[in-house]
């Protein structure tokens, strides 16, 4: 599997919808916690704001994506390592788009994923 990084970012586009995503999300919450939720959820929140460029929209929509490839570079399978490369492709995305983020999204992001893990 192709590792993902800002270049290929639409490769891993096709992989992403919005319900793989919240079905991917419910299934690995206990697993990952709010170290990868957390990423994601900005992610997630940061695709639906209104004033993000396609571009942008395109490097998180790979992300996302990569984060629901059944098939990854670490298999989510590995106890501690398995999400290592899924949290690299969020953070690497992240970094790229942190001046899109707003204190709104933030927020959202964080409720999302308190919620989430007190389920």
């Amino acid at each position: 599997m192709e590792k993902f990084s800002i270049d290929n970012a639409p490769k891993f586009e096709r992989h992403y919808n919005d319900d793989g995503f919240w079905k991917k999300i419910r299934h690995i919450t206990a697993q990952v916690g709010r170290k990868v939720l957390y990423p994601a959820l900005l992610l997630y929140f940061l695709l639906q704001a209104k004033d993000v460029p396609a571009k942008a929209k395109t490097i998180i929509i790979g992300a996302l994506g990569y984060l629901i490839l059944p098939v990854d570079v670490m298999p989510d399978f590995i106890p501690a390592l398995g999400f290592t490369d899924d949290l690299t492709a969020l953070m690497l995305a992240l970094h790229t788009l942190n001046k899109y983020l707003t204190p709104e999204i933030n927020q959202k992001a964080k409720e999302h994923t308190d919620n989430l893990l007190k389920q």
